[in-house]
């Protein structure tokens, strides 16, 4: 297993999803500007925290009436059922990485840089497709795949062309996998893409877990025997089975996703997160299957990240907080990057 004593390996950033809604990435925290101040992700944040190595999202949303589009959320939304629309929305993402990556940026996989840097980038960047609606037809996957993309989950909270998300029923018809989501699933098995399970439905999850035997992450998902009982997060019944296949779930760092009581104010604090990765452990039997999927101001601002924790770099508490629980320095190594590296090869 890989490991290192520092630095971080987060499996859940919207960093394109940030850029289109006004946040220059390229400043600090103070002077970045933006949509949800105050302000937490920029790749000079990341940089300060030591996060090393990310899976950076393409996030798109459909949404029922087009006429809520605007220059903003036109740039991540489409209409919901309108393929080509989403294809445009998620392959601006993937471009705007890929000029990040030709400026010497950040590294993607995949992707030779346009010239060689003086010193290779601190960021090494797998993306993610958070909604696979933009991938217009399964066979469409490998353009993605040449682009960077190392995982792709099949919906976000809508139901979609592939499966459905958190936010629709599992009871009755049509609320799981659909035909052309086994077959992309089938596609992505082929060509060595993880799934992410974070967003989808139970019904999905369900079907998934029947349509594949490969590895299942769930980047940025926390437990729901902890929480009220939403499918935005695992049972522990899906949180075995992710286990059994030797894959790894990541600790979203949203105060409403750690402690029920906070979704209207209030943050979360620090043990609320370690009692979620604990509980993990509990049900794994080990210390492996855990690790940073923070979401950090990923559509909201660091205010409602835990208490303490307000950029990359407060991840450092919740490393001294498993130090105080008797983790071991392999544990904590695992927990910080070793555990998402025996997945990814970034």
């Amino acid at each position: 297993m890989h490991t290192d004593s520092h630095g971080w390996f987060d499996a859940h950033l919207d960093l394109a999803f940030l850029a289109e809604t006004g946040r220059d990435m390229h400043a600090g925290t103070d002077d970045c500007r933006g949509r949800y101040q105050p302000a937490a992700v920029t790749l000079p944040s990341l940089a300060e925290g030591g996060v090393g190595r990310v899976l950076a999202t393409v996030f798109t949303e459909a949404v029922e009436d087009p006429s809520s589009l605007d220059a903003e959320t036109g740039a991540f939304a489409y209409p919901l059922g309108n393929r080509d629309a989403a294809y445009v929305c998620g392959m601006r993402q993937l471009k705007l990485y890929h000029a990040w990556h030709d400026a010497g940026l950040i590294t993607l996989p995949n992707r030779a840089p346009a010239s060689e840097p003086a010193t290779p980038p601190a960021l090494r960047v797998g993306v993610l497709i958070e909604n696979a609606d933009p991938i217009t037809d399964p066979d469409e996957l490998d353009l993605w795949v040449d682009g960077g993309v190392v995982a792709v989950g099949l919906a976000w909270v809508t139901r979609g062309h592939y499966a459905c998300g958190n936010g629709v029923a599992s009871e009755g018809k049509n609320t799981g996998l659909t035909d052309a989501g086994r077959a992309l699933v089938a596609r992505m098995d082929e060509l060595g893409v993880i799934h992410d399970a974070s967003h989808l439905n139970d019904r999905s999850l369900a079907d998934l877990f029947d349509a594949t035997d490969t590895r299942i992450i769930a980047s940025h998902s926390n437990c729901r025997a902890l929480l009220g009982d939403r499918q935005r997060h695992l049972t522990d019944d899906a949180i075995r089975e992710i286990v059994r296949r030797d894959g790894v779930i990541g600790l979203n760092l949203c105060s409403a996703f750690l402690d029920d009581s906070c979704w209207e104010t209030g943050r979360a604090t620090i043990d609320d997160g370690v009692r979620h990765i604990e509980h993990v452990c509990e049900i794994a039997g080990d210390r492996r299957h855990v690790g940073m999927g923070s979401d950090m101001d990923g559509g909201f601002a660091s205010d409602r990240l835990p208490e303490g924790i307000d950029r990359p770099a407060d991840m450092e508490r919740i490393a001294e907080s498993l130090n105080g629980r008797g983790w071991s320095d392999d544990d904590i190594a695992g927990f910080r990057t070793g555990n998402w590296r025996r997945v990814f090869d970034l």
